[in-house]
């Protein structure tokens, strides 16, 4: 049938409900139970211990399925918790009970009330007694395709509500999500972390090597970008005397949407004074395996196909080692500027004359290593050139205490110890500096207030951030990072309409 028709036909039930005086969005109820304290209560009984419970149940939710036998009906309803049968007889119900069922639909909330009882097929059911059928809210639009599934992808994104009344897995991924979020806020806060919040709106974009987005404050009449990072804040705080400081953020970054990548995404940073980023690479296998056990039970995870374990100590490896062993790069070619770069342009990289070293070393180890990187591992000492906020090591000042860790592929988390040097930050800002002029828009700005903070003295400090989005991608073994953000950014149709033009315009002409 036409959705039109649809359309049509549930217009003509919403007339007649109103001429029976019912009132479509009645605002008067409360509800007594959910589906899966009535299962967890009753699910174990047989019927003649059924018989014996009294007690009148009242539930609410949304039609999923109706099975219309004349005189009764069973329908499925779906609320927060779970799905259950209602039984609906017409003798029972009485005539104006029975006339209002007729005139629902999948897709209504409605409220029952009743006593339990269990069909043949050994299902429990509520048996809706006299008046105990009432609509909450009436569903002018069908549910898409049968209630039983949504699968375009495309549909599923842009109306979250519908992918999330008919498919209850992608229900159970956002509970998941919550789940890991509250787990971690926990494993922090008995680390005597104290959770703290920082500006999202910030007269300059820095923390990260990212383009920020742009924006203006009438009143103030200045530009404001937001956060790429919360990091030149967080570390403000440990200045201050907040020696332990965490905060679950919102981040914002300017740059292309993929399967791990959104514009919108969650990261979990921190940080703590008096410790080093070996700390670090210690606690976050601690925490990681914390979140996996109260999640799955288990230290072993599949991931896209992939088997993970996640039992320690996770293997570390060096960012030099890693392109050499996985790399197949020459051990040679790492301490020649020229023909390092001649290797990236033949594995196909842009290279700038400007580019330094480091850059060049971390392009290759992106196009090589990191896709390599299955089991958790923690990738250390990376180029100067491309960490600008990282403390240099004490043996080999061209590379800095800093660590990633990837699992299947992808970056899971970034800390270092900080550099707490204000002159030498100062260098590596001009060192920023100079990049920008040169073309780099992810480059960092000069931060004099951040400077300012450092002059004060900040203790030796060690400061991570970890990708809640990407986390919860691996536990809920989500394919795209759009499964596990609720709203994720979509092109508008209009643009998509429009690119389609073009393309068949295109087609056409040639």
């Amino acid at each position: 049938m036409e959705e039109s028709e649809l359309l049509k036909k549930r217009r003509e039930k919403i007339d007649s409900l109103k001429e029976d005086g019912i009132d479509l969005y009645p605002n008067d109820v409360r509800v007594g139970e959910t589906t899966a304290a009535i299962c967890e209560r009753f699910g174990l009984l047989d019927h003649e211990a059924l018989e014996k419970v009294t007690e009148r149940f009242t539930l609410a939710g949304r039609i999923m399925a109706v099975r219309d036998f004349g005189k009764g009906a069973f329908i499925s309803i779906r609320d927060r918790k779970g799905l259950l049968q209602a039984f609906l007889r017409k003798n029972h119900l009485g005539e104006k009970g029975f006339s209002l069922f007729k005139k629902l639909d999948i897709g209504d909330i409605v409220w029952v009330a009743g006593r339990v009882f269990k069909t043949k097929t050994g299902e429990l059911t509520i048996d809706v007694e006299e008046n105990g059928l009432r609509l909450l809210s009436k569903a002018i639009r069908p549910l898409p395709e049968k209630w039983h599934g949504l699968t375009d992808v495309e549909i599923r994104y842009r109306q979250r509500h519908l992918d999330l009344i008919v498919n209850p897995e992608v229900r159970d991924v956002f509970h998941k999500r919550s789940r890991i979020i509250s787990l971690i806020r926990r494993f922090m806060e008995e680390r005597d972390f104290l959770e703290v919040e920082t500006p999202m709106m910030q007269p300059r974009a820095g923390g990260a090597v990212a383009r920020p987005f742009k924006t203006y404050h009438n009143a103030l009449g200045m530009n404001l970008f937001l956060r790429i990072a919360p990091e030149l804040y967080l570390k403000r705080l440990i200045t201050g005397g907040m020696e332990r400081v965490f905060e679950i953020n919102r981040n914002f970054r300017n740059e292309g949407i993929s399967t791990f990548h959104n514009p919108e995404f969650t990261m979990m940073e921190f940080y703590q004074a008096y410790a080093t980023y070996e700390d670090l690479m210690a606690m976050t296998e601690e925490l990681i395996t914390y979140v996996s056990r109260n999640i799955s039970g288990s230290l072993t995870l599949s991931y896209q196909g992939n088997a993970i374990d996640l039992t320690p100590p996770w293997r570390r490896v060096t960012v030099r080692d890693a392109v050499i062993e996985m790399g197949g790069v020459p051990a040679a070619l790492l301490d020649d500027g020229e023909q390092m770069a001649d290797h990236a342009r033949k594995l196909g990289i842009e290279v700038k004359q400007s580019d330094p070293p480091g850059k060049v070393l971390m392009a290759v180890f992106e196009e090589t290593v990191e896709a390599k990187l299955i089991q958790p591992t923690f990738v250390t000492h990376y180029p100067v050139d491309v960490s600008p906020l990282s403390r240099r090591n004490a043996i080999d000042p061209s590379i800095v205490d800093r660590f990633e860790l990837y699992i299947c592929g992808k970056e899971i988390a970034n800390a270092f110890s900080e550099l707490n040097d204000p002159v030498d930050q100062r260098k590596r800002f001009e060192m920023q500096l100079k990049e920008r002029e040169a073309g780099d828009l992810e480059a960092h700005e000069m931060d004099e207030d951040y400077i300012g903070a450092l002059e004060c003295g900040m203790p030796p400090t060690a400061g991570e951030g970890i990708g809640i989005d990407r986390l919860v991608m691996l536990f809920t073994d989500s394919a795209s990072i759009r499964d596990v953000i609720l709203f994720p950014l979509l092109r508008t149709r209009e643009a998509l309409r429009d690119e389609s033009a073009v393309i068949k315009t295109a087609e056409t002409d040639h």
